[in-house]
């Protein structure tokens, strides 16, 4: 492959691509694209440099594995949910989220189905919070204010401006996208 500019070419066409041809050619252009992003990632859960330059040579090798048995819409939020999981990984088995074995924190059934669901839990708000990222403008303000600012219809409309019918749609078609895009984030079983 010659080296020319691919800065043009989007991520979805990149991966459209890889898929199609498996070149790992447009995967490294993809990677490269996001490099400095997973060592802030890692730098922001390790703490060291030299560990999160070793987790980011790491992840790459995991996502050359691993991005054949998916079909990613999303890149970026992918890698992203990629190098979090396993900063988290690495940060376990290096004990940073272990504690001392005692009576008290011995583990039931119940606590560690209760500790399964948290971690279910925090990965669906985080799928969640980025599907809201690729909604657009009008849908995503309209969402928030409804869904987690508890505002109604005529509220949000006093303070956007927007037509009431108009928020009404704007919420409707943001909760139908946002449903859409954290279908795509599961993975293909």
């Amino acid at each position: 492959m010659n080296q020319r500019n691919y800065n043009d070419i989007d991520d979805k066409e990149l991966l459209q691509r890889y898929y199609s041809d498996n070149n790992n050619d447009w995967l490294g252009i993809l990677l490269q694209r996001y490099t400095m992003l997973l060592l802030g990632v890692c730098m922001k859960y390790l703490k060291n440099e030299e560990d999160a330059k070793d987790s980011v040579q790491q992840v790459f090798l995991k996502v050359i594995n691993d991005l054949p048995k998916y079909k990613v819409e999303f890149f970026k939020s992918w890698l992203y949910m990629v190098t979090k999981n396993y900063c988290l990984m690495k940060l376990r088995d290096k004990g940073k989220y272990t504690t001392e074995l005692n009576e008290k924190s011995m583990a039931t059934a119940d606590d560690t189905d209760s500790k399964i669901a948290a971690v279910e839990k925090d990965t669906h708000l985080n799928n969640m919070e980025l599907a809201m990222e690729q909604l657009n403008v009008e849908q995503k303000l309209c969402v928030t204010l409804f869904y987690l600012q508890k505002q109604t219809y005529q509220q949000i409309s006093d303070n956007t401006g927007y037509p009431v019918m108009q928020v009404k749609s704007h919420i409707q078609n943001g909760k139908r996208n946002l449903k859409i895009y954290m279908l795509r984030m599961q993975p293909n079983e």
